[in-house]
């Protein structure tokens, strides 16, 4: 049995034809080192503006910021003066409800004198 092959031509390498070739990668690998730099170069732009983007951010951020503790001091002043307004009527109203308490307190204390007066009047009176 007769095996087929399939006959290669074999090449020869020379000194010439391995120069060749040695220039032929040291093309791509130079071409690679530019594509390289120019991406790197690409990225660093990308990374910068990226940077400008955030310190903006940032600062307007800060300003919305600054504007709302503005806001937050406002609405805790009229806060603290309504609160103010308030226990100043509560204050008012306490001082009723103890003017009422003391007229209450003499009228019972009135009313019981006289009760005693009346009772302690009417034994006098029955024992003599």
């Amino acid at each position: 049995m007769v095996a087929c092959m399939a006959v290669m031509a074999r090449e020869t390498w020379t000194d010439e034809r391995l120069d060749d070739l040695v220039k032929q990668v040291d093309k791509g690998f130079d071409a690679t080192k530019v594509e390289i730099r120019d991406l790197r170069t690409h990225t660093d732009k990308g990374f910068d503006a990226t940077k400008v983007e955030i310190r903006d951010l940032r600062t307007h951020t800060d300003k919305g910021f600054d504007g709302v503790k503005g806001e937050f001091r406002d609405l805790r002043q009229e806060m603290n003066e309504g609160f103010a307004r308030v226990d100043s009527k509560f204050d008012a109203l306490d001082n009723r409800f103890d003017a009422l308490q003391r007229t209450m307190i003499i009228c019972f204390a009135g009313i019981a004198g006289s009760i005693a007066a009346s009772v302690i009047g009417g034994i006098v009176v029955t024992q003599l």
